[in-house]
């Protein structure tokens, strides 16, 4: 089992870089958050017409689904795991210099995309495959040093996102046997997403009855083994079959077992108090968008229908709501605030939540005024991050309220 909380850690050591690079939640969320609204901002133009996003990653499409995963989705998750890191071990993950480093790093790999044509193909993908070694080489000793051995997955899940970068730069340099085909960068972006989706389930299966039973008194969560055993395996199963297997009908009936064994999970960690507390709906929200997206998955596989609103059901639903909950909570308890969200934030969760049913559902139902529901989603998805962005700029950049490290 993955521990929530250790013991405290020592005191940082003193570090250049001031309260800004203390923690890795403090500059990756602001990262996230800023990289959210600029990334999707720029698609619109694209998509539009108005603007060229380049070559390298063969279309717009390919642009856009590599930034919103390897971008936005992955400053998150250092951000979450440098963070988490310390809790689990009692150990100081980087800060200061190192913390900056990373951060450039990551950067990096945001930058590259417009400087081509300036640089070599190879320098562009090598500096987008830095980040994510980096980030399991920052986070191992600590993982290696602490009581959990559990814990140690994560650093494997990280290593696998940058075998599933690799994919894609290779068909973006077209090397390796497929990328004729342009089947490599589609099976990197594929299992990228199914990795995240592992992360996420096994962050959120020690998270979030965690937070509930915390918040709402007398509240017992359930944990079902077989369920909890399941998880993995069978998006271990969905990435094997996109790499090596890629059947229509056998992901589609993966994708259905997911969606239902997570049906299972979800019921013992549900409450009717939930849903008077933001800072918790949020995160169930997220859950259930999950559970839709495995659904609309099976559903287009057995169907011969599209992926994409199963994707962004999956993306903008699964990960931006959850993302977005998981931050604004993390934010507050390691700054040494009070678990309640602002009524800004408040209204981010609610306007992220629409987005996500006007990119997935009305584009399902019918072809009529795709480009309006495009625009709406893209333009709630912004607002809902300019609205984090802002309320925690001062918050992330500024000392813990309590005195305390970190």
């Amino acid at each position: 089992m993955l521990k929530i909380f250790s013991e405290p850690p020592a005191p940082a050591h003193s570090h250049q870089g001031g309260p800004l690079l203390a923690l890795g939640f403090r500059p990756f969320f602001l990262a996230a958050s800023l990289s959210g609204v600029l990334l999707v901002a720029l698609w619109l133009l694209i998509w539009s017409g108005h603007l060229d996003p380049g070559a390298y990653y063969g279309s717009s499409i390919g642009w856009h689904s590599h930034e919103m995963l390897f971008g936005y989705t992955v400053a998150v998750i250092a951000g979450f795991l440098l963070t988490a890191v310390r809790n689990w071990t009692g150990i100081n993950t980087p800060s200061g210099t190192r913390l900056g480093l990373l951060l450039l790093a990551w950067l990096a790999g945001r930058i590259a995309p417009a400087l081509e044509g300036l640089l070599p193909g190879v320098l562009m993908a090598l500096l987008d495959l830095l980040f994510l070694p980096a980030l399991a080489l920052a986070i191992r000793p600590m993982l290696w040093a602490g009581k959990q051995k559990s814990n140690r997955l994560f650093v494997y899940l990280l290593l696998g996102m940058a075998l599933a970068n690799l994919l894609i730069h290779l068909q973006a340099l077209g090397l390796g046997a497929a990328a004729a085909q342009g089947t490599e960068s589609a099976q990197g972006t594929e299992s990228m997403l199914y990795l995240v989706m592992a992360l996420v389930l096994l962050l959120s299966g020690r998270v979030v009855p965690f937070f509930t039973k915390a918040v709402i008194p007398g509240f017992q969560p359930r944990s079902y083994r077989l369920a909890e055993i399941a998880t993995p395996l069978l998006l271990g199963l969905l990435i094997a079959q996109t790499l090596l297997l890629p059947r229509p009908a056998l992901a589609a009936t993966l994708a259905l077992a997911v969606a239902v064994v997570q049906m299972i999970r979800v019921s013992g960690w549900l409450s009717p108090g939930v849903w008077r507390i933001p800072i918790l709906w949020v995160l169930h929200t997220g859950l259930l968008w999950i559970i839709a997206g495995f659904l609309l998955l099976a559903l287009a596989g057995f169907t011969q229908s599209g992926l994409n609103p199963a994707r962004h059901a999956l993306a903008v639903g699964g990960i931006g709501v959850l993302t977005l909950g998981m931050m604004a909570r993390v934010a507050l308890g390691h700054t040494g605030r009070a678990i309640t969200a602002h009524p800004l934030i408040n209204t981010a969760f609610v306007l992220l939540n629409i987005a996500a049913l006007a990119r997935v559902f009305p584009p399902l139902i019918t072809d009529a005024h795709y480009a309006i529901w495009i625009h709406l989603s893209g333009g709630l998805w912004g607002l809902s991050l300019a609205l984090f962005f802002i309320h925690y700029l001062p918050i992330l950049s500024r000392p813990r309220i309590d005195g305390a490290p970190g």
